[in-house]
């Protein structure tokens, strides 16, 4: 079960631009209710002469001794800050070489210090030789710390900022990281972030500190900002309005803004001495703490899912594998699902059976694949409120669930049902059936392979019989996720194709993601089929266009399902069942991260394709730029009959 939001705890940090005594520094800090202080390792002011005498040789220590703290206050309560007067990308060569030998040393202590994590600013668009020196760093050491790239959502735009004891100016509301080259136009900052991520292969130790300006960007920036990686978030006081009691409070727009970031489990880095002259620092933790208490509840869906956020889990294959009881269990939960059905099947007798025949006839029913029998129990409470007679065959191919239901039999249902251990595609049925009922969806619709399994099937449905469900689509759209990029590069198998977990789809819950167009439909499948003759291969051209810069990692994917008349089930976004939980969406990647432009459209190629014993999928993008074809052949991913 998930934790109330009430006893969910948010982490917050002081962000110091000095810290002459460390303990007395934290102690401060910790009465004020803070967790952890960000400062610097070295004293802001101390320029180091790295390459040339006497500097170099400089007698005396780099900075404050490691004893004045305990290696576990060291390695839990500090948050490290290089000097800011580095500049590793200057293009003035001493000034480069300096900073960079400089950065190599403090980084160096950091990693001695065991500091939990680091924050790097980035100031600029150019950080490539800064990402040459930090992933060299990570390579080279056997430390496990983090590095927070403090980048800003909002570039600071005609302003004057030298880069010069800029941290200085936190104690009176600045702090803010410095511009190069004098008055600027406002840049994209998130180009800064990916420029530097990409230089550094989207190493899972670097993510951001993101730091919230006064103004905020348009919602498309917000989202996009929204799929990266943001493990902490720096507010500035000067961020903070005052209410009517003289307390700082956020405005309506930041606060929107903070409930989506408490969605991430961000921790809050608070800079700058307190604005609001007679209240302590804690007042702005309380505030924080009070939207945390005070955010939307969570839904059903949220509840259930909480714990698999960004889980990759690979998709069930129900009909090549017999699923464990703990498995139904969690389906049978589902308390949407199974009441849909009900409807359904309510609404199908009363079409098929009227009023006046309903105590001379009984209709046949046969729920296909009925897993351990919420299907069959949902279609004996339809015609009991309907008022119709069924007789119902269960048929189950698993002999462990057919075990759960020959109890069922025994206990409840008697007469009523006949359980029939079989596959349904092989069962040589006695009579025909007026409804048929299954649960065979996936994911994507199609991708346990309900429309193979219904069209054997309907043989022994009557010509004017009823499948529940009668048709379902699939729908696919485009997504940037970092997180959801290495969760697939880490699912590297030894003894497969060094690529091949690219080429397989997956089951998760999305959650750390930017959608970059709306969701389109794919494949649909009615049933019953009026060509069952033919193949379910399919082949869809999509084209998706791109309102933003920002970088494609793969395609989620959806499906919704008619299941009689206006009875529906979606996991589709827009249109999703409420408080249904039965699926999460599916995830197909791509090898390499796409980088995409406002006005470009995304072309995919989508493939179903079928043979005697397996269906796969393969995947490619033909625009902007050509990507190589996903899984051709089915070499890394099938599903099998």
């Amino acid at each position: 079960m998930a934790s109330s939001h009430a006893s969910t705890r948010i982490s917050f940090g002081r962000d110091a631009s000095c810290a002459p005594e460390i303990a007395s520094t934290m102690d401060a800090a910790s009465r004020q209710g803070f967790d952890f202080v960000c400062v610097p390792l070295v004293h802001p002011r101390q320029k180091r002469e790295a390459l040339v005498e006497p500097g170099k040789s400089r007698a005396g220590p780099l900075t404050r001794s490691d004893l004045l703290l305990a290696n576990q206050d060291w390695g839990s309560l500090v948050v490290g800050k290089l000097s800011p007067w580095l500049q590793p990308d200057s293009e003035v060569e001493y000034v480069r070489k300096n900073s960079e030998a400089a950065l190599i040393q403090e980084l160096n202590f950091t990693a001695y210090l065991s500091l939990p994590a680091v924050v790097i600013p980035l100031t600029q668009a150019d950080n490539s030789n800064l990402a040459h020196v930090l992933i060299n760093h990570i390579q080279k050491g056997h430390h496990s710390q983090a590095f927070w790239m403090r980048v800003p959502l909002v570039s600071a735009a005609d302003e004057v900022d030298e880069v010069v004891d800029d941290d200085d100016n936190n104690d009176s509301g600045g702090g803010k990281p410095g511009e190069l080259n004098g008055p600027t136009e406002p840049q994209d900052t998130w180009a800064w972030w990916n420029n530097f991520r990409s230089l550094c292969d989207y190493n899972k130790r670097i993510s951001l500190a993101l730091e919230l300006s006064v103004d905020l960007p348009s919602e498309e920036v917000i989202q996009k900002w929204l799929g990266e990686p943001i493990k902490a978030v720096v507010l500035h006081t000067s961020t903070f309005l005052t209410n009517k009691k003289g307390f700082p409070v956020l405005a309506q727009a930041h606060q929107l803004l903070v409930f989506r970031l408490f969605k991430l489990d961000v921790q809050f880095i608070i800079t700058g001495m307190s604005c609001h002259s007679d209240k302590e620092l804690r007042t702005y933790i309380q505030y924080l703490q009070h939207l945390s208490q005070h955010r939307p509840p969570p839904s059903n869906y949220d509840v259930f899912s909480k714990g698999y956020e960004d889980y990759l889990q690979c998709p069930l294959q129900p009909l090549m594998d017999n699923l464990e009881s703990q498995t139904y269990e969690v389906f049978e939960k589902d308390p949407i699902k199974y009441s849909q059905y009900q409807r359904a099947v309510y609404m199908a007798l009363l079409d098929k059976i009227p009023e006046e025949e309903k105590d001379s006839r009984v209709l046949v029913l046969m729920v296909l694949g009925a897993g351990r029998g919420p299907l069959v129990n949902s279609s004996l409470r339809a015609a009991k409120a309907a008022g119709r007679k069924i007789r119902v065959y269960a048929v189950e191919k698993n002999p462990n669930a057919v075990v759960t239901l020959e109890n069922w039999k025994a206990e409840e249902w008697g007469d009523r049902v006949t359980v029939v251990s079989c596959d349904m595609r092989e069962w040589l049925a006695p009579e025909k059936a007026d409804i048929i009922v299954s649960e065979l969806l996936g994911s994507f619709g199609d991708n346990e392979l309900s429309p193979e399994c219904l069209d054997g099937a309907q043989r022994f449905l009557s010509e004017d019989g009823i499948s529940i469900p009668r048709e379902y689509t699939s729908y696919i759209s485009p997504i940037s996720s970092s997180k959801l990029y290495n969760e697939v590069r880490a699912c590297r198998e030894k003894d497969k194709d060094p690529e091949a977990h690219f080429e397989m789809p997956y089951v998760v819950r999305l959650h750390n993601y930017h959608e970059l167009a709306k969701p389109q439909p794919c494949f649909t499948f009615v049933h019953p089929n009026s060509e069952p003759g033919k193949d379910n291969s399919r082949y869809k051209a999509l084209e998706f266009p791109i309102s933003t810069d920002t970088v494609l990692h793969g395609f989620a994917g959806y499906f919704e399902t008619v299941l009689y008349k206006d009875v529906t089930l979606s996991i589709h976004p827009e249109t999703h069942s409420p408080g249904m939980f039965s699926w999460f969406p599916i995830l197909f990647p791509i090898k390499h991260p796409m980088p995409v432009r406002s006005g470009d459209t995304v072309c995919l190629r989508f493939w179903r394709c079928c043979n005697q014993q397996k269906v796969w999928y393969e995947w490619a993008i033909t625009s902007p730029m050509t990507s190589v074809l996903h899984n051709p052949a089915g070499r890394s991913s099938t599903i099998g009959l």
